[in-house]
């Protein structure tokens, strides 16, 4: 048996879920797939996976040698990439995540220059809405949107974050244009439903009398709410009402007239834009190059409007 094959496999099966699934991605039978697995939990003495017609499921042996086996995996890389070529190319397989709506804008058409850049380098992209957790499901490097909750993770800050109050100019005609942040409040808002997120509002800064500066929340209401940004997005293109969203969701349609920022001297200030990955130490060059690769086109003049 080879080892290190049935690591691989088993880490396949284990991340997508089935054994069709990973006989597909490599292009072999289910049978084959099958049969590595057997040979694998006969030489461990230990059932690694549960499996009926309808799912499967790791046991707890299965899910303590899979975190195992997605390390060493990793480290084996690491170590071919260390003395491959004096250690300079890039190779292996990345696995990265981001935000659904972010990650079909601003991510996945960076996907083909940077593979053009570093050929020896597979790609499997996953955009969800969900916090997807990277150790559990293997993942090298998430982009993520807005402020990080505490986490054991490492991030590197890509980019900045605006987030502006817009609106279609139709809808500014018919209703007249807010002056100050709680004029929100007597508009038609196009907000996240309460089981989305901004739980807390939308941000804005204003003026202390003694001259200082805070941020406030303000939690407007509309008659439409949805839980998907994009359709908030398309709402307000519309001229459905005002909504809050991120410059790089926007910033193409305010160029283009399409949209008008209001209150831009409220705005608050900007979160960030962010690669999060599970460990600084042994960071695989594939994923640095990645992180260094993102960095160098979000930083690129023009590329967010």
């Amino acid at each position: 048996m080879d080892r290190v094959k049935a690591m691989e496999t088993f880490v396949s099966v284990a991340q997508r879920g089935s054994l069709a699934a990973a006989a597909r991605a490599e292009g072999v039978v289910p049978a084959i797939i099958g049969r590595r697995l057997d040979a694998l939990e006969e030489h461990l003495g230990v059932k690694l996976l549960v499996r009926t017609t309808r799912r499967l499921t790791l046991t707890p042996e299965g899910s303590a040698f899979l975190e195992d086996c997605q390390r060493l995996l990793a480290e084996l890389a690491q170590a071919e990439a260390n003395v491959s070529a004096g250690g300079q190319t890039v190779r292996g397989h990345l696995r990265i995540t981001a935000p659904a709506g972010f990650g079909r804008q601003r991510v996945a058409p960076l996907v083909p220059l940077f593979r053009a850049r570093h050929p020896e380098v597979t790609v499997s992209l996953n955009l969800s809405d969900r916090l997807v957790d990277l150790v559990a499901e293997g993942y090298d490097c998430a982009v993520r949107v807005g402020d990080l909750p505490d986490s054991t993770l490492i991030s590197t800050r890509l980019a900045d974050n605006r987030r502006l109050v817009v609106a279609a100019p139709s809808y500014l005609r018919r209703h007249g244009t807010p002056r100050t942040p709680h004029d929100v409040l007597h508009h038609d808002c196009l907000v996240l439903s309460s089981d989305a997120s901004q739980t807390r509002g939308w941000a804005f800064t204003t003026t202390e009398a003694d001259g200082r500066r805070r941020v406030i929340h303000i939690r407007p209401r509309g008659p439409l709410d949805c839980t998907d940004g994009q359709v908030l997005y398309e709402w307000c293109i519309a001229g459905l009402g005002l909504a809050w969203r991120s410059t790089w969701e926007v910033q193409a349609d305010i160029d283009a007239g399409r949209l008008v920022s209001v209150l831009d001297d409220y705005a608050a200030p900007p979160n960030g834009i962010y690669a999060v990955y599970p460990s600084a130490r042994h960071l695989p060059r594939r994923v640095r190059a990645w992180i260094d690769f993102l960095k160098e086109q979000y930083g690129r003049e023009g590329f967010w409007g």
